[in-house]
């Protein structure tokens, strides 16, 4: 189980700052053909608006192939580029491929989406905290410097030579 949510974890993307899965990754999962869940999505494409699944552009899947060493080969050089699918999207997949095994992939995917976003939610916070954190001490180094400053000022005109008090020869001048 938790080796499943490793391995679809690896699958999500982040493209247009959003996170996808690619249809090929999908198919692999569900266990049925990339061209038989494009057809099925086709049939059903009003289930489907642009919030829950789009085409990527061919410098998104330039980018997708560059930084990802482990597409299949195949896939790298199709002419034509993947569907991606948000998390809605794939909850959607699961009304359309109604297979034991999709319905298991799909319960798979929606966990790791979970814990993908649980994950942000706890980096979030502690980004939030490590903030504080740095203003809070800023603020605490700028009052120490501001105390050092004071002190080596005070030590600086301790250490000036004092003038001498009482009679001075060189102020006295003879008469000539």
């Amino acid at each position: 189980m938790e080796q499943q949510l490793i391995q679809v974890q690896n699958k999500i993307y982040e493209i247009r700052g959003i996170k996808v899965m690619l249809d090929f990754d999908l198919a692999e999962i569900y266990k049925v053909e990339n061209r038989a869940l494009k057809q099925a999505v086709k049939r059903n494409i009003d289930r489907f608006p642009a919030d829950f699944m789009f085409q990527l552009s061919k410098s998104e899947w330039t980018e997708v192939i560059t930084n990802c060493d482990n597409l299949p080969e195949n896939l790298k050089y199709s002419p034509a580029t993947p569907l991606a699918f948000t998390q809605e999207g794939v909850a959607m997949l699961s009304g359309i491929l109604r297979s034991p095994i999709a319905v298991k992939a799909n319960i798979a995917i929606m966990r790791a989406f979970v814990i993908l976003r649980q994950y942000a939610l706890g980096y979030a916070e502690l980004n939030q905290r490590l903030e504080n954190f740095m203003c809070e001490t800023n603020m605490q180094f700028g009052e120490i410097y501001q105390a050092l400053t004071e002190f080596a000022e005070q030590k600086r005109l301790a250490e000036q030579p004092r003038p001498r008090i009482g009679f001075k020869m060189s102020s006295f001048k003879e008469d000539e």
